[in-house]
């Protein structure tokens, strides 16, 4: 399962550690980020402890006008047990009081010269990408004309000799074999190469060949978004494949419904010029142009007017 430490955001954003170092190791469960302006005001009564505590100047100077006793009490209660990190932007002087209760919860306070809001915004990204879902799909993932193509199939089909020719047709390998695929958003999975196997494609008699040194840096991608899926599968004589398009096939990734297609293999068929034109058609799909559906009109207009000619 992804995890963050409140090291890994120290060591991100170049962040100024101040007090709490024993608990620099402690692990930010969710992305949310909490401006704990009402806690200082002493409600705490639905205070979220478990998340970052992002203080800026609003918090900093309201802190200010309290009584030293509330100032203890605020930040003791402030440096919950579940309490990651507490963190003061604008470069702002940490209160005596926090470096205190941080150094005896062992909650690390840090400071950084940036904006609250443009520090926030930039933590939250951080936080979403790398706390997002995850998982690993066995197959290959190419950029063709912008559409991030995820290629399935049994082992031996052809996935990876596909994607070499692909490749040699100007389009973009981003993961071979192994597709690490992570949920950044609602309905988006982006996929990428495990650092093992990166740039690296592996055919059946040749062995592993390396793209970025063969075909150079503008033949990868490190990461690309997938919204597209050809499942590969020897040619079944028995089963009925699509031949209009009509039917729209799903398939489900980390609760991310994905358009795939199943493409018949058997000796004749380019099967790179097959899913470069299955690219192309998705898209046009999405800007509003369906063959299939245009053609089943037509058809239907033509058997309407035959029969009214028949009438």
């Amino acid at each position: 399962m992804p995890h963050v430490t409140t090291k890994d955001i120290k060591e991100k954003f170049n962040l100024s550690l101040v007090s709490g170092e024993e608990g620099i190791g402690r692990h930010v469960a969710i992305s949310d980020i909490s401006r704990p302006g009402i806690e200082m005001a002493g409600y705490f009564n639905h205070y979220p402890s478990n998340r970052i505590q992002l203080m800026g100047k609003t918090e900093i100077s309201f802190f200010a006008l309290l009584t030293e006793r509330e100032k203890s009490e605020r930040m003791m209660k402030l440096c919950a047990s579940d309490t990651p990190v507490i963190i003061v932007s604008h470069g702002m002087e940490v209160p005596e009081e926090l470096i205190v209760a941080s150094n005896e919860n062992s909650v690390p306070v840090l400071t950084t010269s940036m904006p609250t809001t443009r520090f926030s915004s930039m933590l939250t990204n951080f936080l979403e990408s790398m706390l997002a879902p995850t998982t690993a799909v066995h197959g290959v993932l190419v950029d063709i004309y912008g559409v991030g193509v995820l290629i399935t199939g049994k082992s031996g089909v052809g996935k990876s000799e596909t994607a070499l020719e692909l490749v040699k047709r100007g389009h973009r390998l981003v993961a071979d074999d192994c597709v690490e695929i992570r949920q950044e958003g609602e309905d988006t999975l982006v996929g990428s190469a495990p650092k093992l196997i990166e740039h690296l494609l592996e055919i059946r008699g040749l062995g592993i060949i390396d793209i970025m040194t063969l075909f150079g840096a503008s033949a990868i991608r490190n990461y690309k978004r997938i919204t597209l899926i050809i499942e590969l599968e020897i040619w079944d004589e028995k089963k009925t494949y699509d031949r209009l398009g009509l039917e729209e096939e799903k398939m489900e990734i980390i609760n991310t419904a994905i358009t795939k297609l199943t493409v018949p293999v058997r000796p004749g068929r380019n099967l790179a010029v097959i899913i470069e034109v299955a690219a192309m058609n998705h898209r046009l799909k999405r800007m509003g142009i369906n063959a299939a559906e245009d053609f089943a009109k037509r058809l239907d207009d033509v058997i309407g007017q035959s029969g009214e000619a028949n009438y």
